[in-house]
């Protein structure tokens, strides 16, 4: 019979495999529009940019939870390829407001498409599970992304 600590350290041999993965998917450039090509971390900046009102680098850095020059970096490599439009805010000259230009547009909605196909599998999978599963799968992965989280801060200060 298993054990908690069998089952846990399965989980661990899992979530390493996941991230892993993910580390993969995440340096492979996909192709959005004709000769558009962008890495999935460019593309989820695209969409982060485009789904509020109005959004600026420190509201982007705090949605993926990276520093601000992170999100700078990435930022600037976006407006140098004709994605996104970078302008001193309103009440701020410190501030960066950000928007999409035409091309990061239509990047945005080819990705909108893209992942509503993935996501649509995704939900069709999960559909299978119950309710308590689905919440108790999520109570989970909050606790890992908090033991990530302090690892981070941990190593970060050391």
């Amino acid at each position: 019979m298993e054990t908690k600590e069998g089952f846990i350290a399965a989980m661990r041999q899992k979530l390493m495999r996941i991230l892993n993965r993910q580390a993969q998917i995440e340096e492979i450039r996909i192709r959005f529009d004709e000769g558009v090509k962008l890495t999935p971390k460019e593309i989820h900046t695209i969409q982060a940019i485009g789904e509020p009102k109005q959004i600026n680098l420190t509201d982007l850095a705090v949605h993926f939870g990276v520093t601000k020059s992170a999100a700078s970096q990435i930022v600037a490599k976006l407006a140098e390829k004709g994605f996104v439009r970078k302008r001193h805010a309103a009440h701020s000259n410190k501030e960066l407001d950000l928007s999409l230009t035409e091309l990061g547009w239509r990047a945005f909605h080819a990705h909108e498409r893209f992942h509503g196909k993935h996501m649509a599998d995704l939900v069709n999978r999960l559909s299978a599970f119950s309710l308590a599963q689905i919440a108790t799968t999520s109570v989970l992965l909050d606790v890992i992304e908090s033991v990530l989280e302090e690892r981070l801060v941990r190593i970060l200060h050391e």
